[in-house]
């Protein structure tokens, strides 16, 4: 292997030449306490800046080995890592160095969730950090001093800083650690406990603002309390016994007036299928790994799902064993969104009626006496929530302040009060009792079918010029697949744009290992069982430095989203 001496002297042989002479660069090259890799050289100044990464032994970094002796915690640590990495990125490094991106060390930097990333790995027996560098140019002419000082001084010192043990804080990665383990432990015993959901006391639900997730300031936010018929206690490894409310299996209700903290809640359960830094507020805000959020939405595409159980009989003889559409309406939509979650292996649906269609969430009793059933071809989810549960036992978290009629099938009703929640479950049976809805239950007895679907490799075409796989990410929300765009706005639990960027590989991975054959839920097996033996590696060629894990359920939402998708219904999937 070469050495950083030799490093230097390639870097003073191409000073001053053309731009492409970085090239000579890549490979790996041993400084006295690390590896450095040039793994990929940017075109040119202004182009996305070069993938590099470090490798440190452990006798070396001296992280201890309580920090590493199991995969959440190395998850923690890596997580850590990459926080101290950028930090001592914003401390140390100059700045920009000529033209364009030169200059500039970049990480893919976490936000508030704990994530496992292709950023940072713990290894048996080292570290590995893959970071961006835009080289250093004059016009785009190589820059070679200027290379010098980024990649044999800045370089060296910000593995000093941000990755030995002696010049991390110990107390603040053990919190991060054992923050991240806790949450991991309770989210195992919600399964043992037959609960979906649990929100701590003391929880802080509230954020900074809709384009900020960080926590607002304890002084404006009322900590979360638990009513006290639904408070239970549980001891964790670390943090030892919490006390918070717990959402048992089966149909919740939470009510309550506008503005006093129901969406609020909600979206504390959606995130909390991730782990979450210290500080956040959400650390012991955890929901079951399957808990999935349905909304309606307008205008998608839906490809031979079978959406009978809520929508039957269409004018003009549609087809709803097997719906396809490219426009579909709020309703038809926000079925099929159940339908591929149910597909995918949801266990939990979180379901806001703000963000649902109105005639597929309820029917009442004058609409009924007005238009016969026989004219509507909409089951409403009211008569279906309770069949998901007794039947396929999927639970619902429903958001309600419009219709008291999901009051006779509900399990328990909380009412959200100036943010505060209280158990209503026997007042609202109360009324239920009282105040009967006089409607009458539609679409049968028993859920109703259901197909497998198995996805045809050719209707993924990710073809673009002379690309033969050409995908692209922008943002969180969208995906460039070939030619085609994947539109994931409404897709509300990817809180990661470098998630996005795994979903566009991994879309090629899973094209990769369908036959026409395998359903959708078997292909989104393989490919969770290749990334967790594998990590996210395994879904690019590229050692990728920017990639997120995501759920089997976020995958099968980008796939059913791209418009030129084509199955065939291979067998009954239940029903």
């Amino acid at each position: 292997m070469r050495t950083h001496h030799d490093l230097k002297n390639t870097l003073e042989a191409i000073d001053g030449r053309g731009y492409k002479a970085y090239k000579d660069l890549r490979g790996s090259y041993r400084f006295e306490n690390f590896t450095l890799a040039v793994d990929h050289v940017q075109g040119d100044p202004f182009a996305t800046p070069s993938r590099l990464r470090v490798e440190l032994a452990h006798e070396v970094s001296q992280l201890p080995d309580w920090a590493r002796s199991s995969k959440t915690r190395r998850v923690a640590l890596a997580d850590y890592l990459i926080r101290s990495f950028a930090r001592a990125v914003r401390a140390t490094v100059k700045g920009n160095r000529g033209s364009g991106k030169g200059g500039r060390i970049e990480i893919d930097t976490p936000h508030q969730e704990v994530i496992e990333r292709s950023a940072a790995r713990i290894h048996p027996n080292r570290i590995e950090l893959r970071f961006f560098a835009g080289l250093p140019a004059f016009g785009r002419r190589v820059a070679g001093r200027e290379a010098l000082a980024m990649l044999l001084e800045e370089i060296p010192r910000l593995v000093e800083r941000a990755l030995l043990f002696e010049n991390l804080n110990p107390d603040e990665l053990r919190r991060q650690i054992e923050t991240v383990e806790d949450a991991e432990h309770l989210r195992a015993l919600l399964a043992e406990r037959g609960a979906v959901a649990f929100v701590a006391d003391g929880a802080l639900l509230p954020r900074l603002s809709g384009a900020d997730d960080r926590p607002m300031e304890a002084a404006d936010a009322l900590p979360f309390e638990s009513p006290p018929e639904l408070r239970v206690t549980v001891t964790l490894p670390n943090r030892g016994i919490v006390t918070g409310m717990e959402l048992r299996r089966g149909v919740t209700l939470i009510v309550g007036g506008g503005y006093h903290g129901k969406s609020t809640l909600l979206r504390a359960l959606e995130r909390g299928v991730y782990n979450h830094v210290p500080g956040d507020g959400r650390e012991l805000v955890i929901t079951t790994a399957g808990a999935y959020k349905i909304r309606a939405e307008d205008g998608r595409s839906v490809e031979r799902t079978c959406i009978t159980p809520f929508i039957a009989n269409l004018p003009r003889g549609g087809d709803t064993d097997a719906f396809r559409s490219q426009d579909a309406s709020g309703s038809t939509s926000q079925a099929a969104n159940i339908i591929e979650a149910l597909e995918a292996g949801a266990g939990t649906l979180l379901i806001d009626e703000d963000t649902s269609a109105t005639n597929f969430m309820i029917r009442d009793h004058r609409m009924q006496e007005l238009i016969a059933a026989k004219q509507e071809p909409i089951t409403p989810f009211v008569d279906k929530v309770r069949q998901l549960f007794d039947e396929l036992g999927v639970s619902t978290v429903l958001v309600l302040g419009g219709s008291g009629d999901y009051f006779d099938v509900a399990d328990e009703v909380i009412a959200m009060e100036e943010y505060r929640p209280r158990r209503v479950t026997d007042e609202a049976r109360v009324i239920a009792d009282r105040i009967r809805t006089e409607r009458r239950s539609e679409g049968g007895r028993e859920f109703g079918r259901r197909t497998a679907r198995s996805p045809l490799p050719k209707s993924l075409d990710p073809s673009k010029g002379r690309h033969d796989a050409k995908t692209k990410s922008y943002g969180v929300s969208e995906i460039a697949f070939g030619r085609h765009s994947i539109d994931l706005q409404a897709v509300e639990q990817i809180v990661d744009s470098s998630q996005t960027r795994a979903l566009a590989d991994a879309l090629l991975y899973a094209r990769s290992i369908m036959d026409g054959e395998r359903t959708v839920a078997e292909i989104l097996h393989a490919v969770e069982l290749a990334v967790e033996e594998g990590g996210l590696d395994v879904l690019s060629d590229r050692r990728p430095a920017d990639l997120a894990r995501f759920r089997p359920l976020e995958l099968a939402a980008a796939l059913n989203r791209l418009r030129t998708l084509r199955v065939n219904q291979t067998r009954a999937g239940g029903g």
